[in-house]
């Protein structure tokens, strides 16, 4: 199945920014990611350190290699691998009973406790993977449609930044309604 060339674009550049923006966060701490990466205790604690590098450079290489054609289809399949394993680092974590954990996905300013909503955020970010692996329809994309891929883009990715607002502050929204 072949989409219109906007929607694989669409999703390529959303995919790109966030995944740009994750590996900004990540690489301006360092040592705070290193800790997030400890903290989710899924890897022995020599891993820790070259983990925490190589995760952000990925995620930066990811979003670089989604923005060109050529690349984007492969990249974002290993995209949606590298989203598919932060979903079972989660999911583990969960089924730990570490609620408390943060997640690290909003960066050191912004923690954000597990809670499964995580789950169906990272399936978002799947779906926005698998449209920009899908084959494009044989179709020339013009100026209009640039600016379509723009504004698809700009709403998709302040949807997402609202989403990751929310759920950071779910905590405390809940705990000013009483509950």
């Amino acid at each position: 199945m072949s989409l219109d060339p906007i929607l694989t674009a669409a999703g390529a550049v959303s995919l790109a920014v966030i995944l740009a923006s994750a590996a900004s966060h990540k690489l301006r701490a360092p040592a705070w990611f290193r800790r997030q990466v400890a903290e989710y205790r899924l890897l022995p604690g020599a891993l820790h350190g070259p983990a925490a590098r190589a995760l952000p450079l990925l995620e930066g290489a990811l979003a670089l290699a989604l923005l060109w054609p050529a690349p984007r289809g492969p990249a974002a399949l290993a995209a949606l691998a590298l989203v598919g394993l932060y979903a079972a680092a989660i999911g583990i974590n969960l089924s730990r009973g570490r609620r408390d954990l943060d997640c690290g996905c909003a960066g050191p300013g912004a923690p954000q406790p597990l809670h499964p909503r995580l789950l169906l955020r990272n399936l978002l970010l799947a779906g926005l993977a698998l449209a920009a692996a899908a084959p494009a329809a044989p179709r020339a994309l013009g100026v209009f449609d640039g600016f379509v891929v723009l504004a698809a883009t700009a709403v998709t990715v302040l949807l997402y930044a609202a989403i990751e607002v929310w759920l950071a502050n779910q905590p405390r929204l809940l705990g000013l309604s009483g509950r």
